[in-house]
């Protein structure tokens, strides 16, 4: 699998970098749409994704980091090397919060009901975004058989690419992306629920994502350890 997308000689454009771009458009379409309808000012929310989004991925970064750090405290230099992946997503989510948290109370916004409205946008750019680790070759599960990828229908260039280290590998990458494009579905159903109360929609997000990743982490063979539990799952 080629994880460069585009070669310029004196730049070379990852497949990893592209699906993280076009999981940050959608999401900011979907959440820029939403704010038009509730009469939200534009420029807040642009500024608001501006900053979330440059946190976001220090802390996505920063996390991944420090579960590896005694690998980074030897090669400090690829600590910048993030087209090599390596973005934690719950790293990213954390940072992503506490931003909006400080941004809402500079301006005096209801912190909840802005949640409500990110996490539908946030959804979708995850099940976007997951595809830039099919590319990077990682986030994938154990050893399985050609047969058995064959079975789930899956297309040829997928199975081609779960053919690592001379075996073939459950494509978790694939399970997490699905489950939460179903549910960026189930958010939009949930919102228009005429008694839904503010916080609710964040509420259901975050059960959503947290039981997907729950059981799809315990299928991984690159999980972030602490001891001998899976940062991922003892998060979620």
């Amino acid at each position: 699998m080629d994880r460069v997308a585009l070669d310029l000689g004196f730049i070379q454009i990852y497949w990893y970098s592209i699906f993280i771009f076009l999981g940050v458009f959608f999401a900011s379409l979907v959440i820029l749409r939403e704010c038009k309808k509730q009469n939200i000012n534009q420029e807040f929310i642009i500024n608001l994704i501006f900053y979330g989004v440059i946190f976001g991925l220090i802390g996505a970064r920063l996390y991944y980091v420090l579960f590896n750090l005694d690998y980074y405290l030897k090669y400090p230099i690829e600590i910048f090397e993030v087209w090599n992946g390596g973005l934690a997503i719950h790293g990213g989510i954390l940072f992503g919060l506490l931003t909006v948290i400080i941004y809402c109370k500079k301006y005096h916004a209801k912190t909840l009901k802005v949640l409500d409205i990110l996490v539908v946008g946030l959804i979708l750019g995850q099940a976007i975004g997951r595809w830039g680790n099919f590319f990077n070759g990682e986030a994938y599960g154990g050893i399985t058989t050609l047969e058995h990828l064959q079975k789930l229908g899956l297309p040829e260039f997928i199975i081609n690419g779960m053919y690592i280290n001379g075996a073939y590998h459950q494509p978790t990458f694939i399970y997490e992306s699905i489950w939460t494009f179903f549910g960026f579905l189930v958010l939009l159903v949930v919102r228009r629920y005429k008694y839904l109360k503010t916080g609710q929609l964040t509420g259901v997000y975050l059960v959503w994502y947290s039981v997907g990743r729950i059981i799809i982490e315990g299928m991984r063979t690159d999980s972030l350890m602490l001891g001998n539990f899976r940062v991922a799952q003892l998060v979620s």
